[in-house]
């Protein structure tokens, strides 16, 4: 199925798209704000795409320098070439320490690579511990984005499935006693770990440690409770110096949620007496990527989502539309790039707005990405036969002054005399939610004549 269509499935439930829309929008606000509030963002944006553009171009060298660091430090390092191979290192690390439970905090790589479906059919119970991520998991459904994994359900609905798979009591989707009981579920499921998964979200090659962001502390309480802790990276995660990592915590909190810092910013660097510290580092398309000049820059994203908050595509579709792991406008770009004809509808689920790259925490210029990846797909893919024939007479209509002039005439009269149900009926869902401005009787061009006319 398209984008379209399953964005026309979300959208039967037009309550629930409203809903959802304005919750995100709330946050897209709450970033705003948080943005202004800060002197030099402007700047800040400025360097931390420098930063990335510099590693992008020099990748081979910092993944060398922090591959030795890290051995320095006592953290082993396995190199992934795709999620096959990813999967296949992570369960050998399991099984080399016969871990049968794990407890894995946020982590869109191992989502990409579908870890927890591999790790159980080998057996392994793997309970994600992010609440937002427990919440889809057990409702066995993909994250829909990649900051706000269960942003697409109401509280009523997360009452209903605790209930089924918590038992739990029902609460009308009261947030402190679902939250309260999640907590009880989790406590168990953290004390009886034998190793715990991280993602990782900057990798510091100057000294081979990395962080992990999270607002509820799930990751380090994995982590210091399990005696194996496997941290998976992709290796765009890359930043030179420690120094510089000030500078994405400024811009990643902000973008993501309006806050000014995440609640957790976790340092490793060192395994602790006793345990095992692990990490793989994965390409999986990104090389690939890198290669194309068009679009090698999305790698310099931080997965904050703040495109997808804003994004009036998605905030009206939901990330499920997208079929993809990360879905969204950063999402509509790399999802071709791994598989072209699958993807093909994404780059045209955007306004081209121009929204998505003005929020950019390292200034991603997404809606020109997504206008080239138009451009690519219409000679790659087939289109739709009316879709074809629609754009041809648009070419036509635009190509000819006359005759876009006579359509414009054309146009004003019809929406100036046409009866209204004809614009404001449920034929054009458009008109749901737009009141069309006056139409007056003449267009800018023959205003601009009359004006220069007078005027001498």
């Amino acid at each position: 199925m398209s984008h379209s269509e399953k964005a026309t499935l979300f959208n039967k439930d037009e309550a629930k798209v409203n809903w959802h829309d304005k919750a995100l929008w709330f946050v897209r606000e709450k970033r705003d704000t948080a943005a202004y509030n800060v002197k030099g963002w402007e700047y800040l944006r400025e360097v931390a795409s420098g930063i990335k553009a510099n590693v992008l171009s020099n990748l081979d060298n910092y993944l060398v320098q922090f591959e030795e660091n890290a051995q320095k430090n006592g953290i082993k390092v396995h190199w992934a070439s795709d999620a096959e191979e990813h999967n296949t290192i992570v369960h050998k690390i399991l099984a080399d320490k016969k871990a049968t439970k794990v407890v894995k905090s946020k982590s869109m790589l191992t989502e990409e690579c579908h870890l927890n479906p591999y790790l159980e059919a080998k057996g392994i119970e793997v309970i994600d511990t992010d609440l937002g991520e427990r919440i889809v998991q057990l409702a066995k459904e993909s994250p829909s984005h990649i900051v706000l994994p269960a942003i697409h359900k109401t509280k009523e609905e997360v009452d209903e499935l605790f209930q089924e798979h918590l038992g739990t009591t029902p609460s009308n989707g009261n947030p402190e006693y679902l939250t309260n009981e999640a907590r009880k579920h989790l406590r168990d499921k953290f004390l009886k770990a034998d190793a715990a998964i991280t993602g990782v979200n900057f990798a510091v090659a100057e000294t081979g440690g990395f962080v992990v962001c999270t607002n509820e502390g799930n990751a380090d309480m994995g982590v210091h409770l399990a005696k194996v802790h496997i941290a998976c990276m992709g290796i765009e995660k890359i930043i030179p110096k420690e120094e510089h990592i000030g500078v994405f915590l400024r811009l990643l909190a902000r973008s993501a949620t309006g806050q000014p810092i995440t609640t957790y910013s976790s340092h490793f660097n060192t395994p602790a007496p006793g345990t095992e510290m692990h990490i793989v580092v994965v390409d999986n398309g990104r090389t690939e990527q890198l290669g194309r000049e068009d679009f090698r820059s999305s790698l310099h994203c931080i997965r904050c989502g703040a495109c997808m908050n804003t994004c009036p595509i998605y905030r009206r579709s939901g990330g499920h539309s997208y079929d993809a792991t990360i879905p969204g406008p950063i999402g509509s770009i790399l999802s071709p790039g791994k598989d072209l004809k699958k993807y093909s509808s994404l780059p045209f689920a955007s306004t081209l707005c121009g929204s998505c790259s003005n929020v950019c925490p390292v200034k991603i210029n997404i809606h020109e990405q997504l206008y080239k990846w138009r451009q690519l797909i219409v000679k790659d893919v087939k289109q739709p036969l009316v879709k074809k024939s629609i754009l041809k007479i648009a070419g036509v209509v635009l190509s000819k002054p006359k005759l876009y002039n006579l359509a414009g005439k054309s146009a004003r009269f019809m929406l100036k005399y046409a009866p209204r149900f004809m614009v404001y009926s449920k034929l054009n869902a458009w008109g749901k939610a737009r009141e069309l401005p006056k139409v007056k009787n003449e267009n800018f061009d023959d205003w601009y004549k009359e004006k220069r006319k007078n005027n001498g």
